[in-house]
C-alpha cells in the first residue's frame, strides 16, 4: 500500500481531532468554511486509509488516583518466552503499556499505580512471571512532553 496523499484541509481536520476527537464535524466545516459532508467524507477516506485509527478518550489519572507512573525494563531468560511474557503482562491491568526493545531490555514497560507501595505489588506480579529473569524499575518523576501535534506536523511538512 502506498503512501497516502493528504492536502491542508486533510492537515487541518487532523489537527482539530487531535484536540479534541468529539469536535463535530459541523464545528470543524465552520472553522475550515467548508460543509460538514465534506468532514465526513475526508475522515471517512482518512479511516479507510488507516491514517485514522479509532479515537481515544484522554483520562486524567491523578484525578482518578492513579498518578504515580514507573517503567519497568524487563530481563527475559530466554528471548523465545516473548509472547508468554506479553500474554502475562496483558493480564496485569496496571501495565498499560509494553514493548518489545533491543538493547538493554527485552521488553520495556509503563505501569500506573495508586502509590509507591501499590507499584512495588504491581512490579512483585510482573517479577513473579515465569520466563522474566529480572526487572529494572524507573520511576516517572513527571510527564514533561506528551505531545501528539509536533510530530504529525513534521510528517505533514514532509510530504
Amino acid at each position: 500500500m502506498g503512501k497516502v496523499k493528504l492536502d491542508e484541509i486533510d492537515h487541518q481536520i487532523l489537527d482539530m481531532l487531535i484536540d479534541n476527537t468529539r469536535t463535530p464535524f459541523t464545528d470543524i466545516a465552520k472553522k475550515l468554511l467548508i460543509s460538514a459532508g465534506t468532514v465526513h467524507v475526508r475522515v471517512k477516506k482518512m479511516e479507510e486509509a488507516g491514517i485514522i485509527k479509532g479515537s481515544s478518550l484522554t483520562l486524567d489519572y491523578v484525578k482518578l488516583g492513579y498518578a504515580f507512573i514507573a517503567y519497568v525494563g524487563i530481563f527475559l531468560e530466554k528471548t523465545h518466552q516473548t509472547k508468554f511474557v506479553l500474554e502475562r503482562l496483558n493480564q496485569i491491568p496496571n501495565v498499560t503499556v509494553a514493548h518489545i526493545t533491543t538493547g538493554k531490555f527485552n521488553i520495556f514497560c509503563k505501569i500506573r499505580a495508586r502509590d509507591t507501595n501499590h507499584a512495588k505489588n504491581i512490579i512483585f506480579k510482573i517479577d513473579d512471571i515465569d520466563g522474566i529473569d529480572r526487572t529494572e524499575t524507573m520511576i516517572s518523576l513527571e510527564e514533561s512532553i506528551n505531545d501528539k501535534k509536533r510530530l504529525m506536523h513534521t510528517i505533514f511538512n514532509e510530504m
